[in-house]
């Protein structure tokens, strides 16, 4: 596991999320016009902000952590290092929501091992509120404490709240419409709210009943899932098929596999 204990790694990733989200806090409510551009299409930004926030978390973490190894969503080989450990990144999760004013985007930061992530950080500047979790240590925390869920977790897919989030390719997101079209009738209710790492730590806190979506990407993921699995949730692949790419889904263990039969 590296010269580190994961509370040592918690600490350290907790400090570079906070950090990074400081600098985004500040940007976000100066306003004022943001440099973006475009990545795999038009509807796939990317901002200063995004490149100045993961390299604040870059140096933070190599003057503490030279040897690990890193992979951020923005530029840059994927750097497995030479301890054994990766920090996986998403230095701005909810990039088009941060650009158009809407306040619903998170940092996640997440440390892993050859077997999984070890610990996760979710941090969210404008609500301030930071998840994080370790793994084999028991339920996630919301800013140090055991996350309580404010409400019973659904007990069928008819009660259930369920998040979701959908591909920058056009094709693509007209097979994802058919699927929502599909599932409407048998839930409660579906939200699309932008940021896939802040959908995983609210649905970890019982916000949402489960999470789904496809064409995510580990630095969407690692923290969230270890979230979602730290708090009793099934977390399971979902495996590419015809017009759909592979992702990710979780849900309480009761809803788990109908939720599987109508997205997977």
């Amino acid at each position: 596991m590296g010269s580190a204990e994961p509370a040592q790694l918690l600490a350290l990733a907790s400090q570079a999320a906070c950090a990074a989200g400081e600098l985004l806090r500040e940007r976000f409510e100066a306003g004022g016009k943001l440099g973006v551009s475009a990545k795999s299409s038009p509807t796939d930004l990317v901002s200063e902000a995004d490149l100045a926030s993961q390299q604040v978390i870059r140096e933070l973490i190599g003057a503490a952590r030279p040897d690990d190894g890193f992979l951020g969503e923005e530029g840059g080989a994927d750097d497995a290092g030479t301890s054994g450990l990766q920090w996986v990144v998403d230095p701005l999760d909810g990039t088009i929501n941060f650009v158009f004013g809407i306040p619903l985007w998170c940092v996640s930061i997440a440390v892993r091992d050859a077997a999984g992530s070890i610990v996760g950080v979710i941090h969210c500047p404008l609500a301030d509120e930071t998840f994080t979790a370790i793994r084999g240590g028991g339920p996630p925390l919301l800013g140090g404490s055991e996350i309580v869920p404010a409400k019973p977790r659904a007990e069928s897919l008819s009660e259930a709240l369920i998040a979701t989030g959908f591909a920058y390719d056009s094709v693509v997101r007209s097979a994802q419409a058919e699927v929502i079209a599909g599932m409407l009738s048998s839930v409660r209710d579906i939200r699309r709210c932008g940021a896939a790492a802040l959908d995983l730590a609210w649905t970890a806190a019982g916000r949402f009943d489960a999470f789904f979506e496809r064409t995510v990407k580990p630095w969407d993921t690692a923290a969230g899932a270890l979230l979602c699995e730290c708090a009793g949730l099934e977390v399971h692949e979902l495996a590419g098929r015809p017009g759909l790419p592979d992702g990710i889904l979780a849900a309480p263990p009761a809803l788990a596999r109908g939720l599987l039969d109508l997205v997977g």
